[in-house]
């Protein structure tokens, strides 16, 4: 009898065991989900300068504007078009970032006169010279659920209590085999991510640096992206904002990146 007690106490051991376990997996997804939606806005309207700095410290800037707003069916749709220098500005791009799809996009180069869509065997290519990768550009509404995400631990950064969770991605075409993010216990900021590649080693680590409160809403207003083989970064200051401010439809259109007019 002894040895069929003490079977079960192990057989109750395991179950409980499992069930912690499944309810930590479920915690890390949900404080993922809470951190990529946490600011509710039908628009955003954004004019940022975008610094580059290369791995002598010399530093280039860009100038943009960028808008999102879902589409009908929930899919998130970016368009981003550069103001400076002269050398770039009427460069457009926009993606549409799709559930349990590849994102479509597409980018219109002056130089070329055309719009050119950008395969998703892209995605990992640098966005116009900077540090962020096409992917990155969507990567804030990327899924909980595309990654296996673990809690690691809790601990301070910079002051703030954060969850550390990783996020190891399930689709082995995904430029990065996992990500480390420090989100934010009362805010849901993700302070900071560290992105590995397919080899185990560090390769990006992004950054916020400033937040404030627009329209009630806690926004990062200076962030950085920082390449950390190559020694060159990407540090972008949100010089203006609008939260639900009207965005026509036509301008998440292939055309209008061609023509500029929604």
């Amino acid at each position: 009898m002894k040895k069929i007690v003490n079977k079960k106490i192990c057989l109750v051991t395991v179950l409980f065991a499992v069930q912690v376990m499944f309810a930590v997996a479920q915690n890390a997804d949900s404080i993922i989900d809470k951190a990529r939606n946490r600011i509710e806005s039908d628009t955003v309207s954004t004019q940022s300068r975008m610094v580059l700095t290369d791995k002598k410290g010399g530093t280039t800037e860009r100038k943009i504007n960028q808008y999102s707003k879902d589409d009908k069916d929930g899919n998130s749709r970016i368009i981003i078009e550069f103001l400076q220098p002269k050398t770039i500005a009427g460069t457009r791009f926009l993606t549409i970032s799709k559930k349990n799809a590849d994102d479509d996009r597409w980018i219109f180069l002056r130089e070329l006169g055309k719009v050119r869509r950008v395969a998703s065997s892209e995605g990992s290519n640098s966005f116009m010279g900077t540090d962020l990768s096409f992917d990155d550009i969507s990567s804030t509404d990327r899924e909980a659920s595309e990654d296996t995400n673990t809690l690691l631990r809790e601990e301070k950064l910079n002051g703030n209590d954060c969850y550390v969770i990783q996020s190891v991605a399930k689709d082995a075409s995904y430029q990065y085999s996992k990500a480390i993010q420090w989100v934010d216990k009362s805010s849901n900021i993700i302070w900071k991510m560290e992105m590995y590649d397919k080899k185990g080693s560090l390769l990006k680590r992004f950054e916020v640096k400033k937040v404030e409160d627009k329209q009630g809403r806690l926004t990062p207003m200076e962030s950085i992206m920082t390449t950390i083989p190559d020694n060159t970064s990407t540090t972008i200051y949100v010089d203006k904002i609008k939260y639900d401010d009207p965005v026509p439809e036509g301008a998440f259109t292939p055309k209008y990146l061609e023509t500029g007019k929604p």
